[in-house]
């Protein structure tokens, strides 16, 4: 693959935008955070309640901000997770082909019960905060009206302000638009965006590769840990009965549980930093193909009309001005998905490099001290030449 797509560098060279558009406002590059930084997000306090029909976790979710839209410098509101998932979706449609940060998904493979564990409910939580600090961080999707409704209306305001959105039959057409879309096809798809097409699937199929693999040493390594912590006790059962042999015996069983001690934070380290990070970026392939799709639609829609007027079976001058309004909107989702796709490169790489990194120092940490666990032992049952006599010529 060409080496300008993985670095995102030839979209941002070659980015043309019209005067009026958000895309010229607003700086995708890279800017100081400490500087920039004007919005600062907290998910915390997970509280569980239970009603007559269903049993659901809300997060506290509080704002620190010093943007002028805002009414107040500080919020403190409590969101469920299907609040989230309205904000995800009311970005999306507003922005179809910005890359929305991934959710995690609403239950977990063992089953809904699972959803009521702390292991769970913690992991939710961070992945919220995360989805909410990427909103935050992102120059366009941090000005939506509709995340400062999130980030400060209470949850009674929040339910009336849901109910303003387009009604059904309104959203039922945007979906049947959609589908035929889809289903058409585009025609003349740029070769910037098929260049990314097969950069995303090659990435989905490698990052989905790692994250089963690892999901499943994890599993192999918490089942290797039980069976540890048997093992020792077996050892110092034994040196109740062999004499001889029980200072070994002993020493064995000792090492066995330091170094059972270390595998179980070994084992939560790569569960609490790698698992989620791979996981994470499992679903932002699945979100970059939605976004890719939705530029197809587009796209796909022009191209229709644009046929449509060829025809000259239609109303010449009323589709002419719908296919400028079309040609404007393709501009707008290709130069915003140009501008996000080398964002959302730099974001991936600096997150992956550093859960590598980590994962990287702390198994060095862990063999190192499970090393000197056993050569401590080793060195303990040396004995010098003259002690070997000694016990030798022992009557």
């Amino acid at each position: 693959m060409d080496s300008t797509l993985a670095e995102g560098s030839m979209f941002n060279a070659s980015m043309q935008t019209s005067p009026g558009s958000m895309v010229n406002q607003c700086k995708f590059e890279e800017d100081d955070e400490g500087d920039s930084k004007d919005i600062f997000i907290t998910v915390d306090n997970p509280e569980s309640h239970v009603t007559a029909i269903e049993t659901f976790i809300t997060y506290r979710v509080l704002t620190k901000t010093t943007r002028s839209e805002f009414d107040n410098s500080e919020y403190e509101v409590r969101r469920r997770y299907q609040d989230f998932l309205w904000l995800k979706g009311k970005l999306e449609e507003a922005h179809s082909t910005l890359i929305v940060h991934p959710l995690p998904e609403k239950f977990v493979v063992k089953g809904m019960v699972e959803r009521f564990n702390g292991d769970f409910i913690e992991t939710r939580r961070k992945a919220l905060h995360k989805f909410l600090n990427r909103i935050a961080d992102h120059p366009i999707l941090s000005c939506s009206e509709d995340f400062k409704v999130f980030l400060s209306a209470q949850a009674w305001e929040l339910t009336t302000y849901k109910k303003q959105g387009p009604g059904f039959l309104s959203r039922m057409g945007e979906t049947v638009r959609a589908v035929a879309n889809s289903v058409r096809g585009v025609k003349n798809r740029p070769e910037e965006f098929n260049a990314i097409q097969e950069y995303v699937e090659d990435f989905s199929n490698k990052i989905s590769s790692l994250d089963k693999v690892t999901q499943r040493i994890v599993k192999e390594q918490k089942e290797y840990l039980e069976e540890l912590k048997e093992y020792g006790p077996t050892y110092t059962l034994w040196s109740g009965s062999e004499e001889e042999l029980a200072e070994q015996l002993k020493g064995v069983a000792g090492c066995i549980e330091r170094c059972c001690k270390e595998t179980e934070e070994q084992v939560g380290h790569l569960s609490d930093t790698l698992v989620p990070v791979l996981h994470e970026y499992v679903l932002c392939a699945e979100t970059l193909k939605a976004v890719l799709r939705r530029r197809d639609n587009i796209q796909a829609e022009f191209e229709a009309k644009n046929e449509a007027l060829a025809t000259k079976k239609v109303d010449r001058d009323a589709l002419k001005e719908e296919i400028d309004k079309l040609e404007d909107r393709v501009e707008w989702a290709n130069n915003a998905l140009k501008g996000d796709w080398g964002r959302w490169q730099r974001s991936m790489r600096g997150d992956l490099k550093s859960a590598f990194l980590s994962t990287a120092e702390k198994n060095v940490d862990y063999y190192e001290k499970c090393l000197a666990v056993w050569e401590t032992f080793l060195l303990s049952q040396r004995t010098e030449p003259s002690e070997e006599t000694d016990r030798d010529n022992t009557p």
